[in-house]
């Protein structure tokens, strides 16, 4: 996959307004396995590549060691099992630069292989929020799967990303939040997809329904982070009983629903299996997605 990408951004069309790609490939294994595709690779004309090791898994280490080799005004960010369409650096700047924000987000695109069941590609799960070019965004519809940051907003927050999260996920979403309650501007650019081929493994109920109870883990984890205790533990209450009463809504809505549609029904345990995140994200259980 790394190679795939690597071979994609060579084919970058730059135009007229920027002159220099930097190229910034953080290695997050222990066993250095990026080095030999890495070694492989002819740096295209115009472009520098900068290569760091990192050998803790933690996504959250890796993408700060990105953001410090990087010497750029603007960081786009990219991730290894994804590939981007040849405009795509273009694109996200032009945007960015005529809606004056301090960054861009696309969307995320998913390519379903052929042996992924019918009904996974017709439930939507891979599939993300779309919206409008110029649309102003929040933490909920920002991501670093595909993006453009201003590199003094990044510089600004230590870390930038904060290493609690670089094992469960939801570190990004913690960036944008910081990075907007300081005043950041962040707009939606349509035009400027990566593409992402959708791992059979995780096609199945099993994995969709953990990855929804990770999401509200990380939701409650990162919408309390910041707050005073009192306040945190007053807005958990807060949450907690609203989320133990949708959990029970939805787990009557699978019954309801399993008669009719599977898809549906489906729907609403994904939903039910992210309240249940959110009630034990306020505990000390953390369910680790990127463990290793």
């Amino acid at each position: 996959m790394l190679a795939d990408l690597l071979a994609q951004l060579s084919l970058q069309t730059l135009g007229d307004t920027i002159d220099a790609v930097e190229i910034v490939v953080i290695d997050n294994d222990p066993a250095h396995s990026a080095q030999q595709v890495l070694a492989q690779w002819q740096v295209p004309p115009g472009f520098r590549l900068i290569v760091r090791h990192v050998p803790e898994p933690n996504i959250a280490l890796a993408r700060n060691a990105a953001v410090a080799a990087a010497s750029g005004e603007w960081i786009a960010f990219v991730d290894d099992d994804e590939v981007p369409c040849t405009d795509w650096l273009v694109l996200l700047w032009t945007c960015v630069q005529k809606h004056g924000a301090d960054g861009v987000c696309g969307p995320v695109l998913p390519v379903y292989p052929p042996e992924i069941p019918s009904w996974i590609v017709k439930g939507r799960y891979f599939e993300r929020n779309r919206l409008a070019s110029g649309t102003r965004i929040t933490e909920a519809d920002a991501r670093t799967g595909n993006a453009l940051v201003r590199s003094a907003r990044l510089s600004a927050l230590p870390g930038p990303f904060d290493s609690a999260f670089g094992r469960t996920g939801g570190e990004d979403s913690v960036l944008f939040r910081d990075m907007l309650s300081r005043g950041a501007s962040f707009v939606w650019c349509d035009e400027a997809p990566v593409h992402e081929v959708v791992p059979v493994d995780r096609a199945n109920m099993r994995w969709l329904l953990r990855r929804s109870f990770r999401v509200g883990q990380t939701w409650i984890r990162a919408e309390l982070l910041r707050m005073p205790r009192r306040q945190a533990c007053l807005n958990g209450a807060r949450l907690g009983m609203k989320a133990l009463g949708q959990l029970f809504a939805c787990a009557l809505l699978v019954v309801l629903c399993a008669p009719f549609s599977r898809i549906r029904a489906f729907a609403w345990a994904r939903t039910g299996a992210m309240q249940l995140g959110k009630l034990t994200g306020m505990t000390r259980f953390q369910y680790r997605e990127y463990a290793s």
